[in-house]
């Protein structure tokens, strides 16, 4: 594995082998480019080098070694799903429909209590540390209008535990996070649907109206008794480290851990969601519009989290794989993160299982993520 300075690499230019950022994830396949943009990207974290036992080149020219499968390990870790992604997607629509009861309740000016929501949540987070390859994977990303915020708040929340997890908070502490991310936009249930399911441009009084949603959060989660860190969280997850978020235009360490975790939780999450006036992005897209941080919006040290706890690869992705097929990234590797674990479309192991192969160096890769109508 040879160095090579980001200096010294033409915007553009493709190398032959994968490139690594670090030990942790691999950063570009073959068929990846060096763009402009991803350097500046690059740059602005101030990396300065990358890995790779290939060479740049001006133009893609293929892999150039014949490519070997490697199976081992992987597939006696995972040998089938099937069964464990119907329990994640039973458990996760069963919760969906908890938090969609839940916002109704709310909704319907009937009290919440902060211990009874600790207890749901505390079981989302043993689930999810337990089968967040599963849940990952059964996460839904297509708009549901009636039930936008439960869908949104769920799907935070469980991205928010894992990037908790990651960072090793205390198992109160955690839960404590989760409650502060499923009830973060709880706000909204005072606004008008339009108002954040438009696809259409807001006006100036509808643009008001959601900029003081935070402040609705936070008011309806004290007069609830909830603990102040989660009606805190609530009220900051709109302000950014540059101080140019709302409602009180905080910056750096003024903004509070968990507001700051959900900032990347929600913003990840809008990235890979269909909404009314955009289309969901991939996951490795998401992470690099992540990455990108522009204008240093994110605190850095979570943005990291996010993407060593999912990989620049998340579970979930759809890849095309150096060999030419087609699979699924279904877990991360722990002993080598820089290559997932991924199911193959259309092949089953000699029992019958779904067949998962760990991707490596040697054998085969990720090239790229699949774009939507190449799913099939």
């Amino acid at each position: 594995m040879k160095n090579f300075l980001l200096k010294d690499i033409s915007p553009g230019s493709f190398f032959s082998k994968p490139v690594y950022l670090d030990e942790h994830f691999i950063l570009t396949a073959p068929e990846l480019n060096f763009s402009p943009e991803l350097l500046k990207i690059l740059a602005e974290w101030e990396f300065r080098e990358v890995r790779s036992e290939g060479e740049p080149r001006e133009e893609y020219s293929g892999t150039e070694e014949v490519i070997q499968e490697t199976e081992g390990r992987a597939e006696k870790a995972l040998l089938s799903d099937g069964a464990e992604i119907q329990d994640a997607e039973k458990f996760y629509n069963d919760f969906l429909k908890y938090v969609e009861n839940l916002f109704g309740q709310i909704a319907a000016k009937k009290d919440i209590h902060f211990s009874q929501i600790a207890q749901r949540v505390k079981e989302l987070c043993d689930v999810t540390r337990e089968n967040r390859r599963y849940i990952l994977r059964v996460m839904k990303s297509d708009l549901s209008g009636q039930n936008y915020l439960a869908s949104h708040a769920l799907k935070s929340t469980i991205i928010a535990v894992i990037i908790g997890s990651f960072i090793k908070l205390p198992n109160h502490r955690l839960i404590e996070l989760g409650v502060a991310a499923l009830l973060h936009e709880i706000g909204m249930i005072k606004l008008p649907p339009q108002t954040y399911l438009s696809s259409r441009p807001l006006s100036p009084q509808e643009r008001k109206l959601i900029s003081g949603h935070p402040i609705l959060s936070f008011n309806m989660l004290k007069g609830f008794d909830f603990p102040l860190v989660v009606s805190l969280a609530a009220l900051e997850h709109h302000e950014r480290e540059n101080g140019g978020g709302y409602p009180q235009k905080l910056t750096g360490d003024k903004i509070s851990l968990y507001a700051k975790i959900i900032a990347v939780a929600c913003s990840y999450e809008a990235l890979t969601s269909t909404r009314p006036h955009k289309d969901a992005k991939d996951g490795y897209s998401g992470m690099l519009d992540l990455l990108k941080n522009e204008g240093k919006q994110y605190d850095d040290t979570i943005v990291k989290a996010l993407v060593f706890s999912l990989s620049i690869y998340p579970i979930g992705l759809y890849v095309l794989l150096s060999n030419g097929k087609k699979g699924q990234v279904v877990d991360v590797n722990p002993e080598n993160p820089k290559f997932p674990m991924v199911q193959v479309f259309g092949e089953l192991t000699p029992d019958g299982k779904n067949r998962i192969i760990e991707t490596s160096q040697n054998g085969v890769f990720i090239s790229r993520p699949l774009r939507k109508e190449e799913i099939v």
